[in-house]
């Protein structure tokens, strides 16, 4: 799926390791969302629904999540002076 930035919204990306569920080191889920909390929200929504993750386990993962602002980065208007 593909997002895209709204302007004059600001916009959350939060990241959350896997490998405890898959065994990968470098995989990892990303979720998008216009606040940090709703970003999270939906990461424990994925791993509660798509890797089956029990309550415990997705707090335990929400712990180690990295939340934080993108807009900035992705805005066309930053690149521009």
């Amino acid at each position: 799926m593909v997002q895209q930035i709204r302007p004059g919204e600001p916009q959350y990306i939060c990241v959350i390791p896997v490998e405890s569920i898959t065994g990968n080191q470098e995989e990892e889920i990303m979720t998008f969302a216009v606040s940090a909390d709703q970003a999270k929200h939906q990461a424990e929504e994925l791993l509660a629904n798509n890797y089956g993750c029990k309550r415990l386990q997705v707090v335990e993962l929400i712990q180690q999540a990295i939340c934080e602002p993108i807009g900035q980065w992705c805005s066309a208007n930053s690149h521009q002076e």
